[in-house]
């Protein structure tokens, strides 16, 4: 079950933060990994070299089969030289998985109107981006299955909390729309779009980001009270997402399209 064998996939924001050898994965690293043990030949994205190499050589020692690129999902051209340069290589494109973002704190107020740009661009445009370079290749053989990462903050507010990241909530709300339109557009031609929504996951934004920008440079403190948030009393990690989105890209999901696998061990049904 779950079988990609003779699929090409390309998985962007296929490395990881943090030090090299970390057991924490991203998101996009264990989704990349996971995609080439069940027979996909991985196309790997990142903008950080180092990091995408060491996917690389966790897949290659497994067995696997992959390539790496780098490439800044922002910039049109950079992501067309990318669909080609996975053309070249492959042959094809199966399946795509729009993995980049990040948060940025801010209300509409304090918010400057660079940081709302770049929050809406490395959010949501990075997505639209990895679909209108890679759907026409999709469109040649028949058809593909796109993920687009986001989060539950793009559906419910948390207000208890007292933080507030209006670019990060409006773009990762944009990118579950992206998916629905560009499935309804495609449905007829062999291609499905879907998201996966996590939400508070265990990865290495939390250590090398997170603990330093909201925690207090207290890492454990932000942990225990990521966990205690949770109501299944734990964050999740990055094989929970990698896993839904291994579905969502499986032929075993061929009548699944324009919709949301929500992963956050229940969190959104407490909010707002």
């Amino acid at each position: 079950m779950l079988s990609l064998q003779g699929k090409v996939a390309v998985v962007t924001g296929a490395g990881s933060v943090g030090d090299p050898g970390s057991k924490i994965y991203g998101n996009g690293k264990a989704t990349a990994v996971l995609f080439a043990r069940q027979g996909a030949s991985v196309f790997l994205v990142d903008l950080n070299e180092a990091a995408v190499a060491e996917t690389k050589a966790l897949i290659e020692a497994e067995g696997g089969t992959c390539a790496t690129h780098k490439c800044d999902m922002m910039v049109a051209a950079d992501v067309q030289e990318m669909v080609q340069a996975c053309v070249d290589r492959f042959k094809r494109i199966d399946i795509l998985v729009n993995n980049v973002g990040g948060s940025a704190p801010g209300d509409p107020v304090s918010m400057s109107e660079e940081v709302w740009d770049r929050q809406i661009d490395f959010n949501l445009k990075t997505a639209f981006l990895g679909c209108k370079y890679a759907i026409p290749v999709m469109l040649e053989t028949g058809g593909g299955a796109i993920v687009n990462i986001a989060s539950v903050a793009g559906l419910r507010n948390d207000f208890l909390s007292g933080r507030s990241h209006v670019g990060y909530s409006a773009s990762k709300a944009g990118v579950i729309q992206l998916s629905r339109s560009v499935a309804g557009t495609y449905a007829k031609k062999g291609i499905r779009a879907n998201t996966v929504v996590p939400g508070l996951m265990h990865t290495p934004l939390v250590q090398y980001r997170l603990a330093r920008t909201v925690g207090g440079n207290d890492a454990q403190k932000l942990i225990d009270a990521r966990n205690a948030a949770v109501p299944m009393g734990h964050m999740g990690d990055a094989w929970d997402v990698a896993h839904a989105v291994l579905f969502l890209a499986s032929d075993e999901a061929r009548f699944i399209t324009a919709t949301e696998i929500i992963v956050d061990g229940g969190s959104s049904a407490t909010m707002p």
